[in-house]
Parts: structure tokens; C-alpha cells; sequence
């Protein structure tokens, strides 16, 4: 558009921001960007986007557009920058000064609000300065840090529209609040000991014992005492011990209900965690990064070799016979103020019971913590959805998120393509669920350094974003379904959304699958169902913007085979909306059934029973007692109860079982573990495999690998020797596989077998070295918490 010819030296532009740019300091960084440049003007919040408009001399408006996108808020993600020449006003209507003007919320809203933020330097510096008045305070936050996603009701994010919203703001933090200069500049959170909120402690009946800052010294003269604190958190409750104190956790284990699954502990700072763990630089980073998640590290040699041993060591019971330690590090100020006040590791595991979601109030963590609590340390900052922690372990391609919540929720997945889209509601799996909802974004003009490294060279602007819900859970009871149920509504209203598509997994008897058919029948829309191991491999292309066709290799425990078996080694040929079964593990039977999964013994006698039929028995004798084991042998026998399967996971637990690592498991994965870190890593052996074809696809036959495993334990051969062999020996059939397809094609891992930290490098390593481009999971998990992001990527492939 020409510039008017009354003001040739004057330029007005219009510009639309859209990305994660509401809630991370960007309308303060505007404002003092234009100032800087002496340009007039304004800036607003809108539901889906930023609008900004600026006038000013032409070579200080080009400035202002290099900062801004060149230099945004640390916290913020620009995705699209939208430029518009417009008309400059006449002198002295509206060009005297830049404004930050009240919010808009019309449009419908857009992925712009970001996770919730781990403590900065600067609020830490002053919680713990005695000159400062909000020394001690635990809800200090700016606007580069605190809650955002755990206390937001809508769009656009205003503290009307929080959880904050009932905490009037004292003449103070009104200031702050208002300076253009000051890092609180409009940071909605922003409270002080005079006007936010306050802890209290309570006890198991809910009576008052404590407030403010006595309540966090008699929580932290607690913990010392080796007792149990429910600590209402940043996004749910928390359970917290003494992780030193080899009662405190074993009693937490016993009330929680959790014999055996490790759990994680909170260290004070990266110099203290470096006396328990090998720490790499980038391992360091993730701990001190505004995620703050949970870091999956390797425990020092001398604290792994304790926790090999029956003698109390400093954390004995955190992490049983586990080679790791899930390390996180004070992420709000009350985390770094109890942690100060206690000056010992703690436990800090989610406020639950096991397979149960988060308590997020006080009437709930009273009902269903009262029994594994001592006393609650709570507050009056309502949370207004459940975020857990986020999980994350660095490996061979970096970092990759193993659980995705906290810090990392709502922030969206890029889908990448040409033309419209539907707006698609995808209910996940089963297991470790997560919901998504697929929106529209209107394509613009990206900034420079806008695609990440996951995205790839020549991909189109996104147009659709995908919004993944946080971590849900297990869908295996009630109180999950709910929370599910809960997390469904929750996007929908957030974003005021009505699907258009509903996906969700091919299992008929999944609580997600029969939810996903209520909600296509209300509706009134097609309900798109996707195979379970596709939708893992849908999810990692999704995640790399790869369009097809690949390779992908989804090893897991279990997923609905449209043949009636239980898949879950599988390697599909995916384009497009469609897949093709090209190779799979040669089935065997699991007696039982779904028991299988808790019990690695029943996998193990199912590969034998396919071996050497009712002549199983003698290696199983020790597994089951004698009319136990005659009843399986009787369904193996008649073929009744024992669904077949392909799935690797029950291969692991076979193996591990057969190697006389657990046989009965509390947790899912539990055996597998053992046997991954059972492994030496030094150790270049492997057994075979064998290759064979049916129909049109290759069977994997195992049955040399197993025999090689029976000889090595008859031979004396040591675990660690025998769990490196069958590791090599997968990494080996991958690429036996590949090349025996003959393609070039780029080769994706997924599935719940790829958390095998082991088990992901090798395979990755050997592909890599025969010469095929392989693609991981980095942002999503490769396990089931996936599934939904794949199931959104396919149902929009089909339209």
C-alpha cells in the first residue's frame, strides 16, 4: 500500500503475532521495543492472536520489526508474523505515545499461552533476600516465571480470567504491575505476602495447625522427622519425605501403595545433584530450564553399587535396584524454600494413589491422602487443571520427553500442509493417556528461526497446531475415566471448539473408545478409529513433519491387531491415511491373557509351551505352584485363554523371566527394566534371528534367539552377558528387516520398547550405520502418551 503523500517520512503498519506469546512477558517487551524507537501506537491481547499497530520514522519501524522478531521474551514462541502497510495517522490523533490497550477475547481462541514456568534468577534472589519484601513469600512470580497453564480459566490471559482473579492487588504490586520498566510489567500472576495467597497447614482432619511462614517451618520440621507431606503444589498435590531416611520412604511405599516402582527425588541444585549422579552439561541444562522436569540420570558408581545392596545407603528404597535416579530441582519458590528449610533430598512423588490421578483441592487430598499424609501443606491459589511433572531423559539424539506435562503443556505440536482443516478431537489410548484437539491456524509469514530442528527442510507454514492435553494417566479406574472426561471438556471450552472429527483407538473395549462413540453420536460427526501402532508412528511423523511414506518400527507391550492378536512388534509401511503390515514377531500365546502383563512368567511359558509344548513344564516348575501350572499348560493345550500375541514387550518380559529377573511384576515395565539394566554395556554378542515370509509380509522368528538365551543360562553365562546379547540382538533384526524390504525409506522408532534407553541407542546406532535416516521421539513420548497426536495426524490425513 502507498504511504500517504501528506507524510512521506512516516510509516503505519499493522502487525498480528501469532505463536505462545500471551503470558510470557510479550506485551511489556513490545511496549518497551516501540518506546525504544520512539514509535507511537499500541498493542492487545486478542483470544487467538497479538495485535500490534506502530508509526514512526521508516528506518525506526524496520527496527522495531527486527526485534521483534529476532529478539522476543525467552519464554515466547512466535510462529507467525503478519505485516500490513496501513495509512499513518494525522499528527495528534493517537501518535504521541505507545499503549498497551485492554484485551479482546471475540475471536476464537488460539495456542498462545504457555506451560507453567519454573522460578527465575531474579525472583529466587529475592525470596531469599531479607531486604525484599516478598523475602520468604512462596507465590512470587514476573513475568518470565510462575504459574500460567495450571491457573488460566480463558483466553485472553488477564488476571480476570485466572485464578488470581479474587486476589485484589495491593497499591505495591498495582505499581509494579504498571512501570514499564519493571519486570512485573503486567505480569498477571503478580502477588506479595500483602495480597496473594497464603499457606496453611493442616492435618488429617482438615483443622488448621499453622499459617504463612509458620506453616512452611512446621512442614519442614515434619519432613526432618521423617513424616509424610501432602504439599498442594504448582499443579496438584505432592507427596513428600525424607528420601534419606530409609523409614520415611518405605513407610510412604506401604501407604502408597507403591512396592517398587522408583520414585523421584528433589535436590536442591545441580552442585548437590552431581554428589549422587553423573551429570552431563545438557543434563544440566534441562534441570535448570524453565521446564524444570524430571531428569532420568545415572546414579555415581558408589550410589549405584549401594543401591545393588541390601545395606542402608542415603537413598536407599528411592530407586530399588534401578541403575537411575528421576532428579528434579525446586521449580516454584514454596519447592525452594521447604528444600532450603530441610537442607536434605526429598521424595516428591504425585499425590495419589497408585493408578490414581492427582488430588487438586483440599477436600479431595483430605479424602483420598488423609491415609497417606501426615499433614497437608496447602494454600487458597485455586488449580484450575491437574499438571504433573514432566519426565525427560537425554540420550544419543538429545533430549526426549518420556512424560509430557508440566512445562511442556499446552504448548503445540506444528502439523504441517496446505488448505483448510476440521477441527479434530483425538481421545488417545488406554494407557499413560493424553487427549488432543487439532486446531485451524490461519498460515502467515514466518519469522526467521521460527522451525525448530524437528522440523524439515522445505515443510510448508504450519496451518495446524495441535494441543496436547497434560499427562492423564490410566484410564484403569473411576476416578481416572474422570479426570479424562475432565481434560476433554477442558480444551473443548478453552479454545471454544466443536470437533468436527472424533478419533480414537481401534480397541472396542477401551473407556477412550467407548467415550470417543458417545461423543461422535452427540455430535453428530465421523468417528475416525486408528490402529494402536500406527497411531505410533503417525505421532513420530507428525512430531519431524515427515509426510511420507516411512518405515516404522512400533514396539510395545500390547495394541488391537485387526487379525484378533495382540500386536506390538510391528514394522508398517505408512503414507498417507493408510499403513501396511510389512514384518511382525512371530506370534506365540499368552496364557491368561491380559494377567500376562503383571506376571512375566506367563509370557515366558507361553514362548516355551510354542517350543516345546506340555515339555514346558520343566523349565517353569519354579515359576508356579503344580496345579497352577497344569491349569496353564491346560489352556495352552486347548487353546483357550490364551490370546496370541506379537508383541515385543511380552518378549522382554519373557526373556527377563527366563534370565530369573522378576516374575511377577507390581508395575508395567518392571521386568524389562531389570533386564535393561542388567546389561553390560561392554558386551558385542548377540543371538539370531530368523526371516521369513507369509503372504506378503516378513515373520521374525524368535526361536533361535530364545534357545541361544536357554543355552547361555545352562552354561553359566551371566545375566548381564545374556540381556546385551538379546539387546544387540533386536538392534541386528532392525536392520535384518529394513534391508530385506529393500527401501531407502526414512525409519521411524516408536513405542513403549523405545523408553529402553539401551534398547533405543543400539537401534538407532545400528540403522544409522547401515545407512538409513531414523527418526525418534523428542518432544512427544514414544510411549503411549503419543497416541493421540498420532490419531489426530491420521484422522486429518483422511479427509
Amino acid at each position: 500500500m502507498e504511504i500517504s503523500d501528506a507524510s512521506p517520512t512516516v510509516r503505519r503498519v499493522a502487525i498480528s503475532v501469532r505463536g505462545v506469546v500471551q503470558g510470557v512477558g510479550f506485551r511489556p517487551f513490545v511496549y518497551n521495543a516501540a518506546r525504544a524507537e520512539r514509535l507511537s501506537g499500541w498493542i492487545r491481547n486478542e483470544a487467538g492472536t497479538v495485535r500490534i499497530e506502530v508509526q514512526g520514522e521508516p528506518g525506526a519501524v524496520n527496527a522495531f520489526l527486527d526485534v521483534l522478531r529476532n529478539s522476543p521474551p525467552p519464554q515466547a514462541r512466535i510462529d507467525a508474523v503478519e505485516i500490513e502497510e496501513i495509512s499513518p495517522l494525522p499528527e495528534g490523533e493517537g501518535t504521541s505515545a505507545f499503549e498497551i490497550r485492554k484485551s479482546e477475547g471475540n475471536s476464537p481462541p488460539r495456542p498462545t499461552i504457555p506451560a507453567d514456568l519454573a522460578t527465575c534468577r531474579e525472583c529466587l534472589a529475592e525470596i531469599f533476600d531479607p531486604s525484599e519484601r516478598r523475602h520468604n513469600y512462596p507465590f512470587t512470580n514476573c513475568t518470565n516465571c510462575g504459574p500460567r497453564w495450571s491457573i488460566i480459566e480463558r483466553l485472553p490471559y488477564d488476571r480476570p480470567w485466572t485464578s488470581m482473579a479474587s486476589f485484589e492487588m495491593c497499591a505495591a504490586c498495582r505499581a509494579e504491575y504498571e512501570d514499564p520498566a519493571d519486570r512485573r510489567f503486567h505480569a498477571q500472576p503478580i502477588a506479595c505476602p500483602r495480597c496473594g495467597p497464603t499457606l496453611q497447614l493442616l492435618d488429617i482432619q482438615g483443622h488448621e495447625l499453622a499459617v504463612g511462614e509458620a506453616a512452611l517451618s512446621a512442614a519442614a520440621e515434619a519432613l526432618l522427622a521423617g513424616r509424610i507431606v501432602a504439599l498442594k503444589g504448582l499443579g496438584g498435590f505432592q507427596l513428600l519425605t525424607d528420601a534419606t531416611s530409609a523409614e520415611a520412604v518405605a513407610r510412604l511405599r506401604r501407604r502408597k501403595q507403591r512396592p517398587d516402582r522408583p520414585f523421584a527425588v528433589m535436590l536442591a541444585s545441580p552442585e548437590e545433584t552431581r554428589k549422587y549422579c553423573r551429570v552431563s552439561d545438557e543434563e544440566v541444562r534441562q534441570l535448570s530450564s524453565h521446564q524444570a522436569p524430571i531428569v532420568l540420570l545415572r546414579r555415581s558408581r558408589q550410589l549405584a553399587a549401594e543401591a545393588a545392596s541390601p545395606l542402608p545407603s542415603p537413598l536407599t528404597g528411592v530407586a530399588p535396584g534401578n541403575p537411575y535416579l528421576g532428579v528434579m530441582l525446586p521449580y516454584t519458590p514454596l519447592h525452594h524454600l521447604l528444600m532450603r528449610a530441610v537442607g536434605r533430598p526429598l521424595i516428591c512423588t504425585s499425590g495419589n494413589f497408585s493408578e490414581e490421578p492427582m488430588a487438586i483441592d483440599v477436600e479431595d487430598a483430605l479424602r483420598r491422602l488423609g491415609s497417606i499424609a501426615d499433614v497437608l501443606l496447602t494454600h487458597d491459589r485455586p488449580i484450575v487443571r491437574p499438571v504433573d511433572d514432566s519426565i525427560v531423559r537425554v540420550g544419543i539424539v538429545g533430549p526426549r520427553v518420556l512424560r509430557r506435562a508440566r512445562g511442556f503443556a499446552p504448548l503445540p505440536i506444528e502439523l504441517h500442509g496446505d488448505g483448510d482443516a476440521p477441527t479434530v478431537l483425538a481421545v488417545g489410548g488406554h494407557l499413560k493417556n493424553t487427549v488432543a484437539l487439532a486446531l485451524h491456524s490461519l498460515v502467515g509469514q514466518p519469522p526467521s528461526a521460527v522451525l525448530d530442528d524437528a522440523t524439515q527442510p522445505g515443510a510448508a507454514v504450519p496451518h495446524v497446531q495441535v494441543v496436547l492435553s497434560a499427562h492423564v494417566g490410566d484410564l484403569e479406574s473411576t476416578l481416572s475415566i474422570e479426570v479424562f472426561r475432565r481434560a476433554i471438556d477442558d480444551l473443548l471450552d478453552f479454545y471454544r471448539a466443536t470437533p468436527e472429527i472424533v478419533a480414537c483407538d481401534l480397541h472396542p473395549d477401551y473407556a477412550s473408545t467407548r467415550h470417543a462413540e458417545l461423543l461422535a453420536a452427540r455430535w453428530d460427526v465421523p468417528l475416525v478409529r486408528v490402529q494402536h501402532h500406527h497411531a505410533h508412528v503417525a505421532a513420530c511423523m507428525a512430531e519431524h513433519g515427515l509426510q511420507g511414506p516411512v518405515l516404522g518400527f512400533a514396539w510395545d507391550g500390547t495394541g488391537y491387531g485387526p487379525d484378533g492378536t495382540v500386536w506390538g512388534g510391528e514394522t508398517l509401511l505408512c503414507e498417507g491415511a493408510e499403513y501396511r503390515r510389512v514384518a511382525h514377531l512371530r506370534t506365540f500365546a499368552l496364557p491368561g491373557g491380559d494377567r500376562a502383563v503383571r506376571e512375566p512368567r506367563r509370557s515366558a511359558l507361553g514362548l516355551l509351551f510354542e517350543l516345546f509344548g506340555p515339555a514346558a513344564a520343566e523349565h517353569a516348575a519354579d515359576w508356579f505352584r503344580p496345579r497352577e501350572l497344569d491349569n496353564l499348560l491346560s489352556i495352552l493345550t486347548r487353546r483357550v485363554h490364551s490370546p496370541r500375541t506379537s508383541s515385543m514387550g511380552r518378549l522382554f518380559d519373557a526373556v527377563a523371566a527366563l534370565c530369573g529377573l522378576p516374575t511377577v511384576i507390581t508395575f508395567e515395565g518392571q521386568a524389562a527394566m531389570a533386564l535393561e539394566y542388567a546389561a553390560d554395556e561392554n558386551e558385542r554378542g548377540s543371538y539370531q534371528c530368523l526371516l521369513s515370509s507369509l503372504d506378503d509380509r516378513i515373520v521374525i522368528d524368535w526361536e533361535p534367539l530364545i534357545r541361544g538365551v536357554l543355552a547361555d543360562r545352562a552354561a553359566g553365562v551371566h545375566v548381564s552377558r545374556i540381556s546385551a546379547r538379546f539387546h544387540n540382538a533386536l538392534a541386528e533384526m532392525a536392520v535384518a528387516v529394513a534391508q530385506s524390504l529393500k527401501t531407502t525409506l526414512p525409519i521411524v522408532l516408536s513405542g513403549g520398547c523405545f523408553q529402553n534407553a539401551l534398547l533405543a541407542e543400539r537401534v538407532h546406532r545400528r540403522l544409522s550405520e547401515a545407512g538409513f535416516a531414523v527418526y525418534n521421539h523428542r518432544r512427544t513420548p514414544p510411549g503411549d502418551g503419543c497416541i493421540a497426536l498420532g490419531q489426530a495426524f491420521l484422522a486429518l490425513r483422511q479427509v
